[in-house]
């Protein structure tokens, strides 16, 4: 007999007929008590894992950082909410918040929390939750499962042996490219995540910093119907996403620069097109940054040229 599904949520909200049997699609656990973080879906609901809905159909008490979010997960996934409420906790929560899911542990309850998807705390509220509890010797459990980061990295076709994951950058021109001076002369591939509506300034301070050939990777709605990835150097993507804005949720790779060598004269002129829009310091930090060389040597350059422009 082939596999059926029972089309009725109301007689058999979580139950799949197969030869005959009835097979589950979560299971109710005795769980114990704890904060419970569980890692949902970036996109397709059928990426959640069997223990996420194992943990999100038998939790004492459920939170997450949009509860429409949530309640429209459980409901794709039949779970029932038997009554519970879904408690909101974010970013900006207080901490009265925090000690009311708290609590609930210590008075040996089992609280699963979700962010609106992905895995809660990476670039995502939770860290103060776990924080606390952690301080107040409270059980901590991972369900662990989708993260945009690692998706991202595997699809990328950028070296994946070495990364650093640094979230959002400053929104502002100057913070984002001082740290983008730090983080590019990394070893590693970089991961950021980052909003449409400023993936073409980031690109653009990537080229600023990094120069025109840095290879870098866009990958946008990754698990969604219009997974999109655009992979090259900075300047053919800036130039592509000038033409056809981007939209929805973003990760940008960068990968680790190479050696390069460079003349006197080429330096200048690279710093002289950074201090138009950097101060000095800033304008050597990210000249030196692009190219390996020593922060001081670079500065030192930059002092010379500022005072031959002011004589001129």
């Amino acid at each position: 007999m082939a596999p059926s599904k029972v089309t009725s949520p109301v007689l058999c909200p979580c139950y799949y007929i197969v030869s005959g049997g009835l097979v589950l699609n979560h299971k109710l656990l005795k769980l114990e008590a704890g904060l419970y973080l569980v890692a949902t879906p970036l996109g397709s609901a059928r990426d959640i894992t069997l223990r996420a809905l194992d943990i999100l159909a038998s939790a004492d008490v459920l939170a997450a950082e949009d509860t429409r979010t949530c309640r429209k997960l459980l409901d794709i996934h039949s779970i029932p909410l038997k009554g519970r409420r879904i408690k909101a906790y974010h970013d900006h929560s207080k901490a009265s918040h925090r000690e009311q899911l708290l609590n609930h542990i210590s008075e040996g309850r089992s609280v699963a929390y979700v962010s609106d998807a992905g895995t809660p705390l990476i670039a995502d509220p939770g860290y103060q939750l776990v924080h606390d509890a952690r301080r107040s010797e409270i059980a901590v459990f991972s369900a662990p499962g989708p993260t945009a980061c690692i998706a991202a990295l595997t699809i990328a076709g950028l070296p994946t042996d070495q990364f650093h994951f640094a979230g959002f950058l400053p929104p502002q021109t100057i913070g984002r490219r001082k740290q983008l001076v730090e983080l590019m002369s990394l070893p590693a591939t970089i991961v950021l995540y980052e909003s449409p509506k400023r993936l073409n300034a980031l690109l653009a301070d990537i080229k600023s910093v990094g120069g025109n050939e840095r290879q870098v990777a866009v990958c946008r709605e990754l698990t969604k119907k219009f997974e999109n990835v655009q992979i090259g150097g900075v300047e053919k993507l800036l130039s592509y996403y000038e033409k056809k804005p981007a939209r929805g949720e973003i990760v940008v790779l960068i990968a680790a620069g190479k050696e390069v060598q460079i003349n006197e004269l080429d330096l200048e002129a690279e710093l002289q097109s950074a201090m138009q829009t950097l101060r000095v310091k800033d304008a050597a930090d990210a000249v030196a940054g692009a190219f390996g060389l020593p922060r001081r040597d670079i500065y030192q350059i930059a002092l010379k040229i500022q005072r031959r422009n002011k004589i001129n």
